[in-house]
């Protein structure tokens, strides 16, 4: 689907779920935290591409430590609103992680399964320390056990759009988490 028609975009965004401002100020009670957690320890960012480069973005500059960025890239979605099942990894971090604490950024944890296998492939590399942080949690979801040890939002299950997520590649660039009308 190609959308040109800018009624059409904005009349697919249901309804505003977390504010710019409430996102902002989750980034710096985060930012502080992972400042605080990771002190004086070799920290690596991995964002999960694309719907967490936003996020990424956002949350380096609101941590103070020195801290270095990578980035992978899974696919589970496709073209659709949920979820196929299969996770498919179309880019891997090449950097030897065993020297770094890893942080894994990720926009959402929806079923659980891309991130699983993202935490395995990882944690098989042997880095100092491997957690997670979430922009969003939808434990409703969940198909397979797995959970972020930081966590900003928790979110019922609507399918969302916006700050980095999208709907076949359109609304990462609005502020503001929404749900999106099918």
């Amino acid at each position: 689907m190609i959308l040109t028609d800018k009624k059409e975009y904005e009349g697919r965004i249901e309804r505003v779920l977390i504010s710019k401002e409430e996102i902002d100020a989750k980034l710096r009670e985060y930012g502080a935290v992972i400042d605080r957690d990771y002190a004086g320890k070799p920290l690596l960012l991995i964002s999960i591409l694309k719907g967490a480069f936003i996020f990424l973005g956002d949350l380096s500059r609101n941590i103070t430590i020195p801290h270095e960025i990578g980035f992978m890239a899974a696919q589970s979605y496709f073209e659709g609103t949920s979820s196929s099942g299969q996770v498919n990894i179309t880019l891997d971090i090449a950097q030897d992680i065993s020297a770094y604490h890893v942080l894994i950024v990720e926009d959402i944890i929806d079923t659980g399964r891309t991130l699983k296998v993202i935490h395995g492939m990882l944690a098989d590399r042997n880095p100092l320390s491997l957690k997670v942080i979430t922009l969003l949690d939808k434990p409703e979801r969940r198909k397979v056990e797995f959970n972020a040890d930081y966590t900003l939002f928790t979110i019922p299950d609507h399918f969302v759009i916006g700050y980095g997520l999208d709907c076949g590649e359109y609304y990462r660039n609005l502020p503001y988490i929404a749900e999106y009308k099918e």
